[in-house]
């Protein structure tokens, strides 16, 4: 991984999340790519042909791009590296939730592996970062995630947030300011009609009314299956 550019090792995790992530998508186009990391087509299409030469991606032209076995194994260690610094961030050095991902996007290149293991060991080898998203273990394999939107979640249920989304501080401050992260037990109460706004009881407390945009960012599992 160190013999790769930065921007090389962006493209190997973006690609890894389309392919592989929450939302995977059949097939991994350049048009996609490009969307995803805001960068012209060109651009994509040059460095896609850069990963291709090393064999870290397979790409067929007017058909997809998919990581090779050693891509797929480079994204999951600068996925690993993100994650375990989030929650180094949050939990050592006290970042709120919402800042720990623009910070860990700047380190997650330049950490060494032995820096990689201490934090792992200091933090007492955590399994999930402060968002809920899993931790790829050292040997690359990563639990997989079978959750599901709280939007969907029917009146009268109740559920565990297992995972938020941490693509806008904006909307994790708003969560965080509702009690909603992962862990807390949180009962529908009323779905209004029209896409209408969820009525939920987070905790068992409190009540809020909360829009289908922000609970569409809210992934749970019901309560009886959580463990």
């Amino acid at each position: 991984m160190a013999m790769l550019s930065q921007a090389a090792q962006d493209y190997l995790k973006e690609i890894y999340k389309l392919q592989k992530g929450r939302n995977p998508v059949p097939s991994v186009n350049t048009s996609m790519i490009s969307e995803v990391m805001n960068v012209a087509a060109a651009s994509v299409t040059n460095m896609v042909k850069k990963l291709a030469e090393i064999k870290l991606v397979q790409h067929t032209p007017y058909q997809g791009v998919e990581l090779t076995p050693a891509g797929e194994a480079i994204a999951l260690e600068i996925i690993r590296h993100h994650r375990l610094l989030e929650v180094y961030l949050a939990d050592a050095l006290g970042y709120r939730w919402d800042e720990v991902d623009a910070e860990a996007d700047r380190l997650e290149h330049v950490i060494s592996e032995e820096f990689e293991d201490r934090i792992d060991k200091a933090l007492g080898y955590p399994t999930i970062d402060p968002h809920g998203a899993p931790i790829p273990t050292k040997d690359g394999s990563i639990e997989q995630e079978n959750d599901q939107r709280l939007s969907r979640i029917e009146a009268g249920q109740t559920v565990t947030i297992r995972q938020v989304s941490d693509q806008s501080s904006e909307m994790l401050r708003y969560m965080a300011s509702l009690g909603l992260r992962p862990g807390v037990e949180v009962m529908v109460k009323e779905r209004a009609p029209f896409n209408g706004p969820l009525l939920v009881r987070v905790d068992r407390k409190s009540e809020h009314s909360l829009g289908l945009e922000v609970a569409d960012h809210i992934y749970v599992t019901l309560a009886e299956e959580t463990t």
